[in-house]
């Protein structure tokens, strides 16, 4: 009985305890935010942006009721609030006061840092966003030569809003991106120095009214290369170009396309599309020296065939594959001699490998690593091999 009654007292005392949901918040009190940048301004300041989703556009109420209806499309999807302070908390506080609502970071796609604010240093920003309870690190983390703010102000021919446009794009991942996680670890490590997605408002194509009586130029956030960090603080850019050839260095080679000319016409072009690769990085050190001899191997296909040689032939594949190596190999060449012999920074992570095979002489090299490697030789072997011609090759054979 004695056990019983002591039971009941214990569920008692848990019920009245129970905290509930007491720090809910409805979602009419809330203010999604969509997309956040940050820039450093001339008077040294924080300039905080976030673009907000406007309730009414996204379907919680008006006329229309969902993005397709009449009030999605006479009025504005989003809302762009900014503030400075000399913090981001200082910012973030300013903005408190100007919105009429909690503001959340749980729905953020996309955190885009100024030039400025990169070259002056982002450690305090990374470390901010760190804090916050809702900050993911699955969110995008991009770098602009423009104005933060005036990236995120721009809106999408085809996508709700800018930001989700931005984020689908990283999806992709038809050029270097980075979610913030990755950019935090990269920061922490001295194997290597963090490189960010470059993104710009370019002008893209032409956008046309119902009646075709509206033509404007509109101008698009894309991605267009990256931006090399030394340690914290930007130090400079890669083009798109650059930033293939640091993909492959890095292993990073998802969706990644190659034009060659044709072994037989050299004014007909090739189309190939990378559908597996790796690259192995072996370190050496001798005497005192730094080597590294880089692997590279990849499958290709043929998706565009200009001319109307027969990929039958054993010659045309073995010269395909060959043009493909030397045409990695010069990107490659072309990203080290950006990066390891202009801005003199480890960005590709050989430092870490360097690490896991050299222990004892990484703690000896660790503190002077970019040096050590700005100084070190790099070989490079690059091996392609073809596994499907597609459909062109067959029907030039057909008709011989």
């Amino acid at each position: 009985m004695k056990q019983k009654l002591f039971l009941i007292l214990i569920l008692l005392f848990i019920t009245i305890n129970i905290s509930g949901c007491w720090s809910k918040k409805e979602l009419n009190e809330i203010a999604i935010i969509l997309g956040t940048g940050v820039d450093y301004t001339k008077d040294n300041k924080i300039q905080l942006t976030y673009q907000l989703a406007r309730p009414a556009a996204f379907g919680g109420g008006g006329m229309g009721g969902g993005p397709g209806g009449g009030a999605a499309m006479n009025q504005n999807i989003t809302w762009i609030v900014s503030a400075t302070g000399d913090t981001v908390f200082d910012a973030q506080s300013r903005l408190s006061q100007q919105i009429p609502r909690h503001l959340y970071l749980g729905h953020n796609v996309v955190l885009i840092l100024g030039e400025r604010l990169c070259r002056h240093g982002v450690l305090d920003v990374i470390n901010f966003f760190h804090r916050q309870p809702l900050s993911r690190g699955t969110v995008w983390i991009m770098a602009t030569p423009q104005e933060a703010k005036k990236v995120l102000e721009s809106h999408s021919e085809l996508q709700m809003t800018s930001a989700q446009a931005i984020g689908f794009l990283a999806r992709l991942r038809t050029g270097y991106v980075l979610r913030f996680r990755d950019f935090s670890q990269d920061l922490a490590s001295r194997g290597t120095n963090p490189v960010l997605t470059r993104v710009e408002l370019k002008r893209q194509g032409v956008a046309q009214g119902p009646g075709l009586e509206k033509i404007h130029h509109h101008q698009e956030i894309i991605i267009t290369g990256a931006a090399i960090f030394k340690e914290d603080k930007l130090i400079g850019w890669l083009d798109c170009q650059e930033t293939q050839g640091l993909r492959w260095l890095k292993g990073d080679i998802h969706k990644m396309g190659i034009i060659i000319p044709s072994p037989i016409y050299p004014d007909k072009n090739i189309s190939l599309d990378v559908i597996k690769g790796n690259t192995k990085i072996e370190p050496v050190y001798q005497k005192g020296k730094v080597k590294f001899y880089l692997g590279i191997k990849a499958e290709i296909d043929v998706i565009e065939q200009q001319d109307e040689e027969d990929f039958t032939r054993t010659e045309m594949i073995k010269a395909v594959e060959n043009i493909t190596a030397t045409k990695i190999r010069q990107r490659v060449k072309i990203s080290l001699d950006k990066v390891q012999g202009e801005y003199k920074v480890d960005s590709f992570g050989f430092g870490e490998a360097f690490h896991r095979k050299h222990k004892k002489e990484w703690s000896k090299l660790k503190n002077r690593w970019d040096e050590e490697f700005a100084n070190a030789q790099v070989y490079l072997t690059v091996k392609v091999k073809l596994k499907d011609t597609g459909m062109q090759g067959r029907r030039a054979s057909l008709k011989r």
